[in-house]
């Protein structure tokens, strides 16, 4: 029994990390953005998410950098590549939208 109990903790263990990348995505920002009042420089950064439609939380983590999570709404959408869809105004880049395989991720705007 001690042994089954070990096996199931491993494969447990194993299958965590699985269920934790499907809300997960690399996007590397070519640009310095601002994210709501979170200034966001050029570099590397996993999005996770989560939930589906209007109420979505959206968490932008670079290693060993700034964080910032803001809410956001999904749209379903084929895209040929990950990437961001930044916008300037007066010459200061925000974040408006990023985008993934098979949705974007519309972030919601800053009040």
């Amino acid at each position: 029994m001690k042994r089954f109990f070990g096996y199931a903790l491993i494969v447990a263990m194993l299958a965590i990390p699985a269920f934790a990348a499907k809300n997960s995505k690399k996007v590397t920002l070519t640009a310095d953005v601002k994210v709501g009042s979170t200034e966001l420089k050029a570099g590397d950064y996993v999005v996770t998410w989560t939930g589906d439609g209007k109420d979505v939380q959206v968490t932008i983590a670079q290693k060993r950098g700034a964080t910032v999570t803001v809410p956001a709404t999904v749209v379903e959408a084929k895209n040929d590549h990950v990437g961001a869809l930044i916008v300037t105004l007066n010459g200061s880049n925000t974040l408006k939208t990023i985008l993934l395989d098979d949705r974007n991720l519309v972030l919601a705007e800053a009040k």
